[in-house]
């Protein structure tokens, strides 16, 4: 049997693997975590290979037993149950992350955190530099992707290069956080609009609850970055409530925080082009994990958090 010790020989920004699990029971077994599928002829075991693992999402007609939750918890896998295909079931509910409880966390990433979330305006400064940087690592992405650039997607484009230079100004003029959730959803309709346009995906709404191709993979997507964020925060020892962007009363708002900061650049065209290409779920899962690989962005999203939690020299303006 594997010591539980070199479970966690793969730091977390490293893991490269999210699984979503539908109709099927997770257990362990001689050392391992499986999960078990009713064929016609046979029960099937398959392996997951918990030590390279960020998050599991267990879907619809899943059940695991206490064993495997004891593997997976000391292997510092986090695990969320949800609705068909990645979703909850009912758009109000989240996922709900079971975190594994280790008392071994570091603490110098939550005790910097905390030395400047009480400050309103040292915690609307921590806002800004997530909203700039998500600009700038959908900038780096859409500047080398050849597959995203296949599809039309280049970050100097005109309609994009625009959106995002006037979007960076209202960044550092915004007065508090209302005003920089105005910027993102302003700049995250125009990204949908030039989405719709190179993939001539036709008319597109954004809708949560709506059916179509697009809404179902933004849907999709934007839980495999949630597991990403939720993953980062966990082993930073940074709790999730304690969010800079989408409000102090919103329990578990601080993934949100951090699962934005790779959603634009990666899940958003992917979304439509696999609804364009008539992509099917697990096609547009292994392409959205494929991108999260291709670009670091599990690292990418370590390395922001560890900056604004470790930042020092916050320059606030004189009231």
């Amino acid at each position: 049997m594997e010591a539980l010790t070199d479970l966690k020989a793969i730091l977390h920004s490293k893991r490269a693997n999210i699984y979503y699990l539908e109709k099927c029971r997770v257990m362990q077994k001689d050392g391992r975590v499986l999960y078990l599928t009713e064929a016609k002829s046979e029960n099937q075991y398959w392996n997951i290979p918990i030590a390279n693992t960020t998050c599991l999402l267990l879907g619809t007609g899943t059940s695991i037993t206490q064993a495997a939750m004891r593997m997976l918890a000391s292997a510092g896998v986090l695990v969320g149950f949800c609705g068909g295909g990645g979703t909850p079931l009912l758009m109000a509910n989240e996922v709900e992350w079971l975190t594994p409880q280790s008392e071994y966390r570091p603490t110098e990433y939550l005790q910097g955190w905390m030395s400047f979330w009480f400050d309103d305006e040292k915690r609307l400064l921590a806002a800004r530099q997530f909203q700039q940087t998500r600009i700038q690592f959908l900038q780096r992405v859409w500047g080398k992707d050849r597959d995203l650039q296949a599809e039309g997607f280049h970050a100097n484009e005109a309609d994009i290069e625009s959106a995002l230079r006037q979007c960076g100004r209202q960044i550092e003029q915004a007065r508090n956080v209302g005003e920089l959730l105005q910027n993102e959803a302003r700049l995250t309709k125009q990204l949908y609009k030039a989405a719709v346009q190179r993939t001539k995906y036709g008319e597109f709404t954004r809708e949560r609850e709506a059916e179509d191709a697009a809404n179902a993979f933004l849907n999709h997507g934007n839980y495999l970055a949630y597991g990403l964020a939720a993953t980062t925060l966990w082993v930073l020892g940074i709790p999730h409530g304690f969010a800079v962007m989408h409000g102090k009363t919103r329990r578990g708002a601080l993934v949100f925080d951090v699962a934005d900061l790779i959603k634009d650049a990666i899940i958003l065209p992917w979304a439509f082009i696999c609804a364009k290409d008539g992509a099917t779920e697990q096609e547009f899962r292994q392409q959205c994990l494929q991108a999260f690989t291709d670009h670091k962005a599990l690292d990418f999203m370590f390395e922001q958090v560890k900056q604004v939690a470790l930042k020092q020299d916050w320059e606030c303006r004189s009231s």
